[in-house]
């Protein structure tokens, strides 16, 4: 495999990260070397942009940002493309998950992601993934340009969200659990894989020539979109079986072991 693969796209969270959101130790080395070699790499997550450049600063200016499960494709500090919701539908969408019991709500801006709630807990898990937060009081006066909804439940969006969104919205919307306490609302063709086959015009690399790691429901139209796909091993059982291959797991540094083996072993 290693003569052909030109592209690399790795979920973050479940995935490159460790339990402690912590990166590989041999991950910089390992990025030098796919760089050397001209081998791109993308950080493909859910997380906010300005988190995800938190994480690469060091390299920010030498890899790709697919941000927000693919709704913002940014590379070099320029926006690549974008998937859009209108204001009518973040209005529906917030009127619907508000009528559901212990749900935090982050409304997604292309800039900075607003808020409206002070529990403390909440706020905490947010900024796991979302560098840039705005308290607002009232979620529908906000003017920007969204690009997600994220629902946060610490009891399981797999069962206590997803049934009551998922028939209302799913015909018109991207609605995709993303881990087990979240759940994301983007515009109907946005997804990470979307954002890939994008990049494949871009950068003049194949459906062939790609690799990708993932562990959740967000990752699917990814690893559908490359043909060198692995779940983690600690991945949902649904996206293990929809994988290729399966990778070690994110504790165990699973996404730089196989690229050593795979893309850059001699």
């Amino acid at each position: 495999m290693n003569n052909t693969i030109k592209f690399v796209a790795t979920d973050m969270d479940g995935s490159l990260l460790n339990d402690n959101k912590q990166l590989p130790d041999d991950f910089h080395s390992v990025f030098e070397a796919l760089h050397s070699r001209d081998i791109l790499f993308a950080a493909a997550s859910g997380r906010q942009y300005a988190s995800l450049l938190h994480t690469f600063d060091a390299i920010k200016d030498r890899m790709l940002f697919i941000a927000d499960n693919g709704a913002l494709v940014m590379h070099q500090g320029k926006e690549l493309h974008s998937s859009t919701i209108d204001k009518n539908s973040i209005h529906e969408i917030l009127a619907r998950v508000q009528t559901i019991d212990d749900c935090y709500i982050v409304l997604c801006g292309k800039g900075t992601a607003y808020i409206n709630t002070k529990d403390e807990q909440a706020i905490t898990e947010m900024r796991k993934y979302y560098a840039t937060i705005t308290y607002v009081e009232d979620l529908f006066a906000v003017e920007d340009e969204f690009i997600k909804v994220a629902v946060l439940n610490f009891h399981g969006t797999e069962e206590h969200v997803w049934p009551v969104v998922e028939p209302l919205f799913s015909n018109s919307h991207q609605v995709v659990v993303s881990a087990f306490i979240w759940l994301d609302f983007m515009e109907k063709s946005a997804s990470k894989g979307t954002a890939i086959k994008h990049l494949q015009t871009v950068f003049d690399f194949t459906y062939e020539q790609s690799i990708s790691f993932g562990d959740y429901f967000n990752d699917i139209e990814m690893l559908k979109e490359t043909h060198h796909s692995y779940a983690m091993e600690n991945a949902h059982p649904e996206i293990k079986k929809l994988a290729r291959f399966i990778a070690p797991s994110n504790n165990d540094g699973g996404v730089t072991k196989v690229i050593k083996e795979k893309v850059l072993a001699d």
